[in-house]
């Protein structure tokens, strides 16, 4: 059964789309800037649990890579899972990931058409002075900056988005961004980022 769950935190996408990525007000309608959108995820869940399992400190990494824009669907889909958590709080993760939780990432399970599968890994979660970076050994570096608006001290934000990560986003470019897995190698240094506050409750 599913049970109740909660997570609240950070994301961060990393594409590569030029920036910024179209998706946060196109709602993933728009093409992407290079007729495939590929990316990674990254979400850190600072407080959270499903049922009575706890979920704080946990980061869970995705790959995602979507032929057109990605409302359309037909995802490749990968899965990184914290070593950290123990094997209920993994499995409880990869049900919400899977869109088997409900909930904002429910939607995942009619986008997802080659599910490529999910490794337990060490993920590394930092927030950076003017950004974040995320990191799996051999898999994912990846190290994102805010962009500065007009003032040059205050970030770019999109505020009261209907973006199903979460309403204010900000804008991001990622200064390296390397992922290497599942027959996949790709360079997404300097396109877009974006970096959102969540608080995702589910079913």
């Amino acid at each position: 059964m599913t049970q109740p769950w909660r997570i609240q935190g950070g994301f961060i996408m990393s594409c590569n789309c030029d920036v910024w990525c179209p998706c946060v007000l196109s709602l993933g309608r728009a093409d992407p800037t290079y007729d495939r959108c590929l990316s990674w995820w990254g979400i850190h869940c600072e407080k959270g649990n499903y049922g009575d399992i706890v979920l704080d400190g946990l980061t869970t990494g995705l790959m995602v890579e979507s032929p057109g824009p990605l409302s359309e669907g037909g995802w490749a889909f990968g899965m990184y899972l914290d070593e950290k958590g123990t094997p209920e709080a993994q499995e409880a993760l990869a049900k919400i990931f899977s869109g088997q939780g409900g909930g904002p990432t429910s939607w995942f399970s009619i986008m997802i058409a080659d599910f490529l599968g999910s490794r337990v890994v060490p993920i590394t979660w930092e927030t950076l002075e003017d950004g974040w970076y995320m990191g799996i050994p051999k898999i994912i570096d990846g190290s994102v900056s805010v962009v500065m608006g007009a003032d040059g001290v205050t970030p770019v934000v999109a505020k009261n988005t209907k973006y199903w990560v979460g309403t204010d986003v900000v804008v991001a470019k990622a200064n390296k961004s390397r992922i290497r897995d599942w027959g996949r190698n790709w360079d997404l240094s300097g396109q877009s980022a974006d970096y959102t506050e969540i608080d995702w409750t589910g079913p």
